[in-house]
């Protein structure tokens, strides 16, 4: 999995965090211009209707009176060189229609409506009661003083408006003064600049913290994945580390249990596996469910070309009838114990246990293992029988039939009791030829079948017992060979 994977769950929490802190900075910001805003152009206004009251009501109010317009002209160049924040003052005459006798810039002296700002503006300066009224607006054309540009086109103004009185109260004209928000906006940009500055550097902290805080939630995370996947691959043994007190580790604790239950589980499944082979063969669960055992059902059936191997105890009824049921059942273990093993070294397995008789089946292309087992079978029950001997125990005989031929491998039954068969003429034959054993008083008898499947043919001895033999159920007759034990075999 990618580090920056957005499914993640670090790449989510730290992108979780850091919108938060976006959108709480963001607002931070926005608040502190806005307020800063506001503030700065209260403080100008407040200046500039500080100013347009005193002037209004000390200064020109009786200049205005005596119409000493000179000294009023002379004020106001003053006043604009002192302030650098005044664009314009203008004091028109109520008297004479408001016609403007005193301004800077000078060129709107004896104009009615200057041409500096929107006529609304002007109108509303008219209309100042009782004392002052102030609005925000914009310059309409640059506006110089001396080689100085106090407002340039579209820049924003305040203007504040003061009515002038006599001393009788009447209305005799209005003072007008625009002052630039040019230093104001100067100001909130400052502010803001700081302000996403300080922003900056607390989202660059909140960044850092949201990543240690997802790293130190997802690494656990990352490393119950890891154990996870290790579980999957079969190793069961394997436990999570727990390095969390919190929820995590609780997590991981309970990981480890569940991983230590499933390693019970599959402990037992093994064992019921192993368990399960003793009694149906691997070889034959292969042959007939080679996807898996779990696939097995009533009615699989595969068809095959193999040799079957039929043994039996000579004399079996008369020995039985000497030893208590007990001393049959070891009796029958130690003697299946020692031909199970020469039959399992040679590649064959055994398909069922028929009293004292065994059924085994050879899945080679040759039948070279299925004779090896054959001889290699009376190689240990001569041993067997040299254990028994030395007990005072009777010796026991075996007779051994094969053949090959075609079969059908399957399951029969029902939903309740499944059991595993080879059925096929091949089987009736071999059975038969391992009775014969008795009658022609050989050890081992095969088929020609199973001669002429032979890879290496000279490493037996044979020799042709009987060339036509009809064998019960059967009409045609076979030849029938004995397999000689001469020199020990491997």
């Amino acid at each position: 999995m990618k580090l920056f994977s957005f499914r993640s769950i670090r790449t989510r929490i730290i992108t979780a965090t850091t919108l938060l802190n976006v959108a709480l900075v963001g607002a931070i910001v926005l608040v502190w211009a806005k307020t800063e805003n506001t503030l700065y152009r209260e403080q100008k206004l407040n200046e500039a209707r500080f100013v347009s009251r005193v002037l209004g009501i000390s200064t020109f109010a009786n200049h205005l009176e005596e119409r000493n317009w000179s000294q009023m002209r002379l004020n106001l160049n003053v006043m604009l060189r002192e302030n650098a924040d005044f664009v314009y003052i203008l004091v028109s005459d109520a008297r004479l229609e408001n016609q403007i006798i005193a301004a800077y810039p000078e060129y709107l002296q004896g104009q009615y409506i200057p041409d500096i700002v929107p006529v609304k503006v002007s109108d509303a300066a008219w209309k100042a009661s009782p004392k002052s009224n102030s609005i925000e607006t914009f310059a309409l054309t640059d506006i110089n003083f001396g080689n100085h540009i106090r407002a340039k086109r579209g820049d924003r103004i305040i203007e504040v408006a003061s009515t002038i009185y006599r001393l009788s109260g009447d209305k005799i004209g209005t003072l007008r003064i625009g002052v630039s928000l040019r230093q104001v906006n100067l100001a909130v940009a400052n502010a803001v600049n700081k302000a996403l500055i300080v922003g900056f550097i607390s989202l660059l902290v909140s960044l850092v913290c949201a990543y240690i805080l997802a790293r130190r939630l997802s690494n656990p995370i990352r490393r119950l994945q890891t154990s996870a996947a290790q579980i999957a691959s079969g190793d069961l043994q394997h436990r999570a580390e727990i390095t969390n007190a919190d929820e995590i580790g609780a997590l991981a604790n309970s990981f480890n249990e569940m991983s230590a239950a499933l390693q019970s589980s599959f402990h037992k499944l093994q064992k019921t596996l192993v368990s399960f082979e003793l009694f149906v063969p691997n070889k034959f669960i292969l042959a007939i469910a080679p996807q898996g055992i779990e696939n097995i059902e009533v009615g699989i059936a595969v068809t095959r070309h193999i040799t079957i191997l039929f043994c039996d105890i000579r004399g079996y009824t008369s020995i039985s009838e000497m030893m208590t049921p007990i001393e049959i059942f070891t009796f029958l273990n130690d003697y299946l114990a020692c031909i199970g093993q020469v039959i399992d070294r040679s590649g064959g397995f055994i398909d069922k246990y028929i009293g004292d008789a065994v059924m085994a089946l050879f899945d080679d292309d040759n039948t070279d293992g299925a004779l090896k087992a054959a001889i290699l079978m009376h190689q240990a029950l001569d041993q067997f029988n040299q254990e028994r001997m030395q007990k005072n125990l009777p010796k026991i005989n075996i007779g051994i039939g094969l053949h090959r031929g075609e079969v059908v491998m399957g399951t029969v039954g029902f939903t309740g009791r499944i059991d595993s068969t080879v059925i096929g003429d091949a089987v009736n034959i071999a059975s038969r030829i391992e009775g014969l054993t008795k009658q022609y008083g050989c050890k081992i008898l095969v088929t020609e079948a199973v001669i002429e499947s032979l890879s290496q043919p000279d490493l037996f001895s044979l020799k042709l017992v009987e060339q036509a033999v009809k064998l019960k159920g059967k009409d045609e007759a076979i030849a029938v060979y004995e397999l000689l034990l001469l020199a020990p075999m491997d």
